[in-house]
């Protein structure tokens, strides 16, 4: 089985279930599309959504590129993470928006450890 690829696909089909809540919640609060506002808690589920999007554009090509230039385990521990820290974050972000902090810092960690991994790996390779 392909460990990454399975990684990247659980962390997209985690975005999509997250847009389905969203959905969900629409209906739930009666927030008419295109709005993005109105109850508080379907802001949340909005907000959840759109933050992972933010954290998957990093993500996304910083998992693969660490994978290949630097250490394909440590890339796939490190997916795994992330998306238990998007897990983390959306459960939190919605119950209690001032609890979603270890959510937020993991998911900042792990892409920065991702990204500034596969940086220094392309320098290191180029040299």
């Amino acid at each position: 089985m392909g460990w990454l690829e399975l990684i990247t696909l659980l962390a997209l089909l985690e975005y999509l279930a997250m847009g389905l809540m969203v959905g969900r919640a629409r209906e739930t609060y009666n927030v008419a599309a295109p709005a993005t506002t109105g109850d508080p808690t379907f802001e949340r589920y909005y907000r959840v959504h759109q933050n992972t999007l933010e954290a998957l554009i990093i993500f996304i090509p910083a998992v693969w590129i660490f994978a290949m230039l630097v250490n394909r385990p440590l890339a796939i521990i490190l997916g795994f993470a992330f998306i238990a820290a998007r897990a983390w974050y959306a459960r939190s972000y919605v119950a209690e928006p001032a609890s979603r902090a270890l959510g937020a810092i993991v998911t900042f960690g792990v892409n920065a450890i991702l990204l500034l991994g596969a940086v220094i790996g392309l320098i290191v390779h180029s040299l």
